[in-house]
């Protein structure tokens, strides 16, 4: 991580900082601090399969085409200022902003506006395994990959210098949402064009510059992310000069955090921690329906877990009802669908998996399995779907013992866990899934799609023809009553086939000092920090 990151620390000149405790009071003068916990391996959204970069990074460095308006849930303009469905939901044409200027940091000094070269540069290294950019720092997009758009886009065009055309093989209802999303920012073009004369493309990942309302400024692995404001940010300047994001502590030191005001925001508090923030006078706790969901996958590439019946079993050894009550402490509703109950295709009819662990056992020992062992592979983070995932494993532990199942947790993070969980040792893995998109093809394609095995975001391994071809079906059609009834359908199946066990709901958790004010929680877990500012009137800052 360090080698990763060498040539940012020269370019900048980072020095070492002092502890927050000595530094939070110049900090306060001039910006805000907020306390996530996270993992950093690259700056640019487009190649992660989520987390930090993608939940908290990508709204601050860059913009995408398209926004989602956060209360309505409806698609709104952002660069570009319009578009157009064309041939049926096959074509799509943007019609740009003309006054957006890229960052000037202190790696880049752009010399014209965005504009058409800059969004083709920014989607054709996405799509098109051919173009010199697509492997630059690995050539993986798990989100785009594990949707399959290389083989479903066939060109990204510019059609003058501020409209750009995209044409797919076959139309798809859900394209516009997905280039709503996070994963989906617009990269300089110029700024790519520089770093390739130099022989330095490697830095493009790495020294981001994007259109977003905070620059890059510094960053300690393992400790802070250091962003100043953009002074040219074309929405208008950002009411904070400088955002620190405190990577150095989890869980209880946070919340200290927090209370001393080393913190002014938190971001996914404890569950457990809730009705102590709503008890203090200096704090304030905002909580919103969010679309994600927690689950358990199985990897049905290895046996015995290849049996569904052995799914089933274990599925029914799991008390859903205390993983509410011990992890989520009421900020949480159990899960029926790995679809969120707040998707417009989500299916009423599905039933929760029962609690029975007499059958659980009884089905086992008919199956002929004793003695079982399994491997449980639990992120080490906190994540928007799950507060505590360690305590969430060491319940599912608990449960599994009690049916004769000894299960080993195993905790990772990052793209360590990523590339692990696909070589296929493991056996099951706690995970879950949040998106900025209200499509439901945002949540089944990236989980559970053949394609999604390969792009390392299909934990379940597990490959399913008729369920990938309703899929299919759904995104041929504009008529929004026939994609809820594919979508029903392949809900039944994941339903009957079981290859991931819908655990949660959660509610989206934020605290933070009561003097921050424009703070906005996103339901889909990210949002922009440039309305933010302090409003010191009554400060009860000790």
């Amino acid at each position: 991580m360090r080698k990763l990151f060498a040539s940012l620390f020269l370019s900048l000149g980072v020095l070492a900082m002092p502890a927050w405790s000595a530094a939070t009071d110049s900090i306060r003068q001039s910006g805000f601090v907020y306390c996530v916990n996270g993992v950093i391996n690259t700056f640019n959204p487009q190649m992660p399969g989520g987390g930090l970069v993608v939940d908290t990074l990508a709204a601050q460095l860059y913009d995408r085409l398209l926004d989602v308006d956060p209360y309505t849930y409806r698609l709104i303009p952002e660069l570009a200022e319009s578009w157009e469905v064309l041939d049926k939901g096959a074509t799509y044409r943007f019609h740009l902003r003309q006054d957006v200027p890229f960052q000037h940091t202190a790696w880049f000094t752009p010399q014209r506006l965005m504009n058409a070269d800059d969004v083709v540069f920014s989607f054709s290294r996405i799509f098109d395994r051919q173009h010199p950019w697509h492997n630059v720092n690995g050539g993986s997009y798990p989100y785009f990959d594990s949707l399959q758009f290389y083989d479903a886009v066939e060109s990204v065009q510019k059609l003058d210098q501020y409209t750009v055309e995209i044409h797919l093989r076959h139309p798809d209802a859900s394209f516009l949402w997905h280039l709503a999303t996070h994963y989906a920012p617009v990269l300089s073009a110029e700024y790519a064009s520089e770093l390739s004369h130099s022989d330095r493309r490697e830095l493009i990942d790495r020294e981001p510059v994007g259109t977003g309302p905070f620059m890059l400024s510094e960053y300690r692995s393992g400790q802070y992310i250091r962003l100043m404001r953009n002074n040219h940010y074309w929405k208008g300047l950002p009411r904070m000069p400088q955002v620190v994001i405190d990577l150095g502590a989890g869980g209880t030191g946070r919340l200290s955090k927090l209370l001393t005001g080393e913190c002014d925001v938190l971001a996914y508090p404890a569950a457990s921690q809730v009705s102590f923030l709503r008890d203090d006078p200096r704090l304030r706790l905002t909580l919103r329906p969010g679309m994600n969901i927690a689950y358990l996958a199985f990897n049905t590439s290895k046996s015995p877990l290849n049996q569904l019946a052995v799914r089933q079993a274990l599925a029914l050894a799991i008390n859903n009802e205390r993983l509410m009550t011990s992890v989520y402490y009421g900020t949480a509703e159990t899960a029926a669908s790995i679809l969120p109950r707040a998707s417009w295709a989500y299916d009423n009819d599905a039933r929760i998996t029962s609690y029975d662990p007499a059958r659980a056992r009884h089905e086992l020992q008919q199956l002929g399995i004793k003695d079982l062992k399994l491997t449980l592979w639990v992120p080490s983070a906190s994540q928007a779907w799950n507060p505590s995932p360690k305590k969430m494993a060491e319940l599912i532990q608990t449960d599994l013992a009690q049916i004769g199942v000894k299960v080993t947790i195993i905790q990772v993070e990052g793209r360590f866990q990523e590339a692990r969980l696909m070589e296929a040792d493991h056996d099951l893995t706690l995970t879950g899934w949040a998106t900025d998109s209200n499509d439901p093809d945002s949540f089944f394609r990236p989980l559970l799609s053949c394609a999604a095995i390969a792009s390392q975001t299909n934990y379940a391994h597990w490959c399913n023809t008729p369920f990938d071809l309703l899929l299919h079906k759904a995104l041929l059609t504009q008529q929004l009553a026939k994609r809820i009834d594919y979508y029903k359908r392949a809900q039944q199946l994941l339903a009957q086939e079981l290859p991931v066990l819908p655990l949660a709901y959660s509610l989206r958790l934020q605290a933070y000092r009561s003097d921050i004010k424009g703070l906005v929680l996103s339901p889909f877990g990210n949002a922009s920090f440039a309305g933010v500012y302090r409003d010191n009137t009554g400060d009860k800052t000790p």
